[in-house]
């Protein structure tokens, strides 16, 4: 398991929840150390090269580990790993170097990048080839009576075209109501670094974003990238109207299968 930068430390929650819903569906749940940025966030920047030095160190804390599957729990992240061949195919800087060597050396990281993507999935990506396999769940569902609108983080639904498995993982919790959001494929205004780089386009995309999530009437926002869900929060606390409580999916899976009450989500 990824446990990645951001989300480690804004949302350490998150992690936790991951690695309690992967074991309780019967995986080994490894989590190397050393791991560090996977260089999505330079790679969103544009700096190819010091992305390019992240991505080699990632790919060797994982190689050691000798992993079956790379679950990550960021859709920002998700994206830029399975991206790493590309990423390592070719010098980044376009000087002939890539900072691991010409020719040969080049390559087999190209190679090994590869390799590495492959292996890289999406938690729910991973669960729904995971019961694919299986026949279904192993953990019992609680029921969870909420409305949930689920916000389709651009990394997941555009970069990975990942849309449909994390809607059949929360319909599939007794209880749960899941409720569309309007203009859903319009970004929030977290774009990786697109808020901080262009704050004021980003806060008008985060008010449309917090307009729609507040029309479907729900009191909990589900979203798969931890920029998404600052975004989103930050622009529901800046606005007027009521103000859902935001959770990632892995976190609503964690609780149905805990048997927690929704207000261990929505905290009221």
């Amino acid at each position: 398991m990824l446990t990645g930068c951001v989300q480690q430390v804004f949302f350490p929650e998150v992690n936790t929840a991951t690695a309690r819903v992967l074991a309780a569906e019967g995986c080994d749940v490894i989590i190397p150390a050393g791991q560090g940025c996977c260089g999505a966030l330079s790679l969103h920047s544009g700096r190819a090269p010091e992305a390019a030095g992240f991505a080699r160190r990632t790919i060797s804390v994982f190689e050691q580990a000798g992993v079956d599957a790379i679950v990550v729990n960021s859709a920002g992240c998700g994206s830029a790993m399975k991206e790493y061949g590309a990423l390592l195919a070719a010098p980044p800087d376009g000087t002939g170097r890539d900072g691991a060597g010409q020719g040969g050396a080049r390559a087999g990281w190209a190679e090994r990048a590869a390799a590495l993507s492959g292996k890289v999935r999406d938690l729910s990506e991973f669960l729904a080839e995971l019961y694919g396999q299986s026949g279904g769940p192993q953990a019992d569902r609680h029921e969870l009576p909420v409305r949930v609108a689920y916000h389709d983080a651009c990394h997941l639904a555009h970069a990975q075209r990942i849309r449909q498995q994390p809607r059949d993982l929360l319909q599939a919790i007794p209880g749960l109501e899941l409720a569309e959001v309007g203009d859903g494929a319009t970004c929030c205004g977290s774009a990786g670094v697109y808020n901080l780089l262009q704050p004021e386009a980003a806060r008008e995309l985060g008010v449309r974003k917090a307009a729609a999530v507040r029309a479907t009437g729900a009191a909990l926002v589900v979203s798969a990238n931890p920029g998404c869900s600052l975004q989103i929060a930050a622009s529901l606390a800046a606005t007027d109207g009521s103000v859902p409580a935001v959770a990632h999916t892995a976190q609503v899976l964690d609780a149905s299968i805990r048997g927690l009450p929704v207000t261990a989500l929505t905290g009221g």
